[in-house]
């Protein structure tokens, strides 16, 4: 009979993120039902609920797209990111719904107009709650599994796919409580501005991602309120526009501008993760584990199109070889990544080890056993 051990720390803080895992996405999951529900109350039948939830899966789809493209060189863990989404859709969108409604109608009571209301609403105080929620949801996912943030990037994608959750709930609610003008509002909310929340979040999102390569580890405490209050002022700004009631100057003035920056943006940091990666390989391939050939493939588009294309060529298992090769060839560059950085995990040598003899396995595959 064999004798019994205690339990690893792994083991034991894998234990611990599957419960906050799955005790995140139940209260995600079950505070979207709850939101779903509240807003078919202003359904007329089933058939609108249904064809607005299809409508605001288009948008949802989109920025999903983009979001997967820049996560796919070192991708974040898909349950977590689906915990970000729940968070987005669920929490973020029940407590906005309570807050957002509870001001308003003390807004309408002590300023007797409801215009006003609306006003104050729109401007002060869905911007401050909505991003303080989501931001908070951001933040949480970094707090419990940080040895996943190896950047500004990974704070990004984590950012996007909470917005997303919470424009898909809310464009829900829009387009139910709008379903006599559906067209008008599914072109405003759903095609002009599919990336609004995003665009704010991504502030937040940003800044905690920022402080992950901060040596100290307390820097997220003074860089996440920086990138809360850039989201909270961008959402106002925006709120305001809107309020002008003029979707064309919104689209023309603040989503187009806002979109083309937010894409350099967005271009200047993959450029950054690419010459990150490159330099931790470049430290391996001094040490006899890469050959310049290999780092220049790795760390480029067109290289790693290049390999794939190639292993193609030598059959199934050498396909799902350089698959498993390129992606664990990022996960050691970010693991290396965050030593230099002082976030060293624990187990920094025994995962190197493990990472570099699955690079070998995998390259010995796709050669053939050369």
């Amino acid at each position: 009979m064999p004798a019994w051990t205690r339990p690893g720390p792994h083991s034991e803080r894998r234990t611990g993120e599957f419960i906050a895992r799955l005790v995140l996405a139940l209260l995600g999951a079950g505070l979207m039902l709850v939101v779903i529900w509240l807003a078919s109350q202003s359904a007329s039948d089933l058939s609108v609920l249904s064809a607005a939830i299809l409508l605001a899966l288009i948008p949802l789809g989109l920025v999903l797209l983009v979001v997967f493209w820049i996560d796919r060189w070192e991708p974040e863990p898909l349950p977590t990111l689906i915990v970000a989404f729940l968070w987005g859709a669920g929490v973020s969108t029940a407590i906005s719904m309570l807050v957002n409604t509870t001001v308003l109608y003390a807004a309408a009571e002590s300023t007797l107009s409801l215009e006003g209301a609306f006003q104050i609403s729109a401007v002060v105080s869905a911007p401050l709650i909505e991003e303080t929620t989501k931001g908070l949801g951001v933040l949480i996912i970094f707090l419990i599994w940080r040895r996943t943030f190896n950047g500004a990037v990974d704070g990004l994608v984590y950012a996007s796919v909470v917005a997303a959750g919470f424009a898909f709930a809310e464009n829900i609610g829009y387009f139910i409580r709008y379903w006599d003008s559906i067209t008008g509002i599914f072109i405003v909310r759903g095609l002009f501005s599919p990336f609004a929340h995003v665009t704010f979040t991504a502030c937040t999102g940003l800044a905690i991602g920022m402080s992950a390569r901060r040596r100290s580890p307390a820097a997220w405490v003074w860089m996440t309120p920086i990138g809360l209050v850039c989201a909270i002022t961008l959402h106002a700004i925006w709120n305001g526009v809107i309020a002008s009631g003029n979707p064309v100057v919104m689209f023309v003035l603040v989503s187009v501008p806002v979109f083309i920056v937010s894409m350099g943006i967005v271009a200047w940091l993959r450029w950054a993760e690419r010459m990150t990666m490159r330099s931790r390989l470049d430290d391996y391939a001094r040490a006899g584990w890469f050959a310049p050939a290999e780092v220049q493939m790795l760390t480029t588009g067109k290289g790693r199109r290049l390999g794939r294309r190639w292993a193609v060529s030598r059959g199934p298992q050498a396909v799902h070889a350089m698959a498993v090769f390129q992606k664990t060839a990022a996960e050691l560059a970010q693991l290396r990544q965050q030593a230099v950085d002082g976030h060293a995990q624990a187990d920094f040598s025994a995962k190197e080890s493990e990472l570099l003899d699955r690079i070998t396995l995998a390259r010995r595959t796709f050669l053939g056993g050369q």
